[in-house]
């Protein structure tokens, strides 16, 4: 700790010794299952800011903001999202344009409240089949419609490449 704090507010070490004093005395410490001037006192640092409230709750508010409240069902069908290779031009489109989800795929097994299993198709059964919920979005569409893999070439990782088309004839309009 002291070395980072050096390295990032620069100085000598021994200016720093106070701020990695009270930083390691107030952390949480999973051995003793509190902060050590916990349980050498009997209760939390109380200083006059109140740097633990204020930072869970700004923290807890942009996470909140972002959060999506999603449940699925078995035999419900959903798209997989895929990622895409930075500066790759995809399916003749490049960057916003290019597809970010496959599918769709029938929901075989609820695991837990965020984690489901799929039933992939052959061209996938190198994936594994079970997925968080933010990798998943739900189809509203006929599920007939489906986005093939083959064409797109997904790889083990969920990741695709395509290589730019080139243009052999050009015509120049005055």
């Amino acid at each position: 700790m002291l070395w980072e704090c050096v390295i990032d507010f620069k100085g000598s070490w021994d200016d720093h010794l106070p701020l990695i004093e009270f930083a390691y005395n107030n952390s949480y410490h999973s051995s003793i299952q509190m902060a050590p001037y916990e349980a050498l006192y009997g209760r939390r640092y109380r200083s006059h800011i109140g740097w633990f409230e204020v930072g869970e709750a700004r923290l807890k508010s942009h996470t909140d903001g972002r959060r999506r409240n999603l449940e699925f069902e078995v035999d419900d069908w959903v798209y997989l999202k895929v990622s895409l290779m930075k500066c790759v031009m995809s399916f003749g489109k490049k960057g916003k344009l290019s597809p970010r989800y496959i599918g769709p795929y029938r929901i075989s097994k609820r695991i837990d409240n965020v984690t489901y299993e799929l039933e992939l198709p052959s061209e996938l059964a190198t994936v594994h089949p079970v997925f968080h919920i933010s990798m998943l979005k739900k189809c509203m569409r006929d599920p007939s419609l489906i986005i093939l893999t083959v064409n797109i070439g997904i790889k083990d990782n969920l990741s695709y490449e395509e290589i730019p088309v080139e243009i052999l004839d050009r015509q120049v309009s005055s």
